[in-house]
């Protein structure tokens, strides 16, 4: 065990404050399974738990394996990834599965495993990868727009498109993400600036069709569209399509300052989702706005952390690789606490490594794996010019870079 640890390398603080973002998981996911064992009769409380405890130890094994891999061969599997990641996201789309009482073609059935696996959570990662990849190579380079079209907006376009007729949030987020890499990468304001606007009229074009004629759009457009009324107008929204919502807001004033206690929430059983979307009102409850504010701490305590590695790395990949994996993990948990709190629309987000999950834990641990690899300092010195074709994922992955 001890020369386990010695060969944990990287940031520290990460490696603490996700060790003990996890630790706490087990707290309310233990709690807030009482609702799928009594109301949805499903299993055990003790056997969530430990389903909850393998995924959280697979999840670390996928941390340590991915951390000691060298941060330029990202470079070469992003390319042998992204073509996978998009046959992935084309089949998904033909398979339905229901999980939670959620039925939708989001998930597919790893064989021989049996876990449901979300196509969306690989794919926003190895995207940020292949973005970061490109931004690098296009260092101090001038180029065109049109010249970026096939490297950069395509692949990022076909992404987006598989995943946003069943999964709206998660496409939306991915394209605000983008943007920020790319700002952040140095392509040229110009050419961004017009992206931002052709995305604001598609975005416009979008809702005007959403809520005038829905029927033309996929099947959860009606979704969609109740989300935004109920957010925008909440007095004239169905009470049906404000229960979750309300459930979430009793247990926030029932939770007060110091909370009730653990596992002596009420609106556990009454929230549909309370292991997953809506497990903050369950902490809040459970534990007062000191617990909530407590989680809050931490991942803003990660946030600066991954800037910190980010600042410090040796190379421009580096630097662009943290921000763009290490970034959606924080991103995704202020959205997940703004959405129980109705300061954002619902969108189905979980919270990073507290909430219920399979292939969202195992990606989002994934992401950790390379910031923690990003910042290994000794592995990751500043590196070399070599004169090979970084197209070329065998030259890559050769470690010659």
């Amino acid at each position: 065990m001890l020369a386990l640890f010695k060969n944990l390398k990287g940031d520290k603080a990460i490696w603490g404050v996700v060790a003990l973002l996890a630790l706490f998981s087990f707290l309310p996911v233990y709690s807030a399974s009482t609702n799928l064992v009594y109301v949805n009769d499903d299993g055990t409380t003790f056997g969530h738990l430990v389903k909850h405890a393998v995924l959280l130890f697979l999840g670390f094994g996928i941390i340590y394996a991915v951390h000691r891999i060298p941060t330029h061969y990202f470079k070469g599997l992003s390319i042998i990834a992204m073509p996978i990641v998009l046959l992935l996201l084309g089949y998904t789309l033909t398979v339905e599965t229901e999980i939670g009482g959620v039925t939708a073609n989001r998930w597919i059935k790893i064989p021989f495993v049996g876990v449901n696996f979300q196509t969306s959570t690989l794919a926003s990662v190895v995207l940020m990868i292949w973005i970061a990849r490109y931004l690098t190579k296009i260092k101090d380079v001038q180029i065109t727009f049109k010249e970026s079209i096939l490297p950069l907006w395509l692949p990022t376009a076909l992404v987006v498109l598989l995943i946003l007729p069943e999964n709206f949030s998660t496409a939306a987020i991915i394209c605000f993400l983008v943007l920020v890499l790319c700002f952040l990468g140095g392509y040229p304001l110009k050419y961004l600036f017009s992206m931002v606007g052709v995305g604001i009229v598609l975005a416009g074009m979008f809702l005007f069709v959403l809520f005038k004629a829905p029927e033309v759009l996929p099947d959860r457009a009606g979704t969609w569209k109740s989300r935004i009324e109920t957010f925008i107008h909440p007095e004239q929204a169905d009470k049906d399509d404000l229960h979750q919502l309300t459930l979430a807001q009793i247990a926030i004033a029932e939770g007060g300052i110091v909370g009730k206690g653990a596992g002596k929430s009420v609106m556990k059983n009454l929230l549909s989702q309370s292991t997953s979307d809506f497990i903050f009102a369950i902490i809040i409850e459970e534990y007062g706005l000191l617990g909530g504010g407590a989680l809050l701490f931490f991942y803003l305590l990660l946030l600066f952390r991954i800037v910190v590695v980010a600042h410090s790395a040796k190379t421009v990949f580096s630097k662009l690789l943290v921000i763009g994996v290490g970034l959606p993990i924080v991103f995704q948990a202020f959205i997940n606490m703004a959405v129980v709190v109705q300061l954002f629309p619902v969108t189905g987000q979980p919270l990073p490594l507290i909430s219920m999950g399979g292939t969202s834990i195992w990606m989002t641990c994934m992401a950790i794996g390379i910031v923690l690899s990003a910042s290994n300092k000794k592995e990751n010195l500043e590196e070399q010019s070599y004169d090979i074709d970084e197209t070329n994922p065998l030259e890559v992955l050769s470690g010659q870079i």
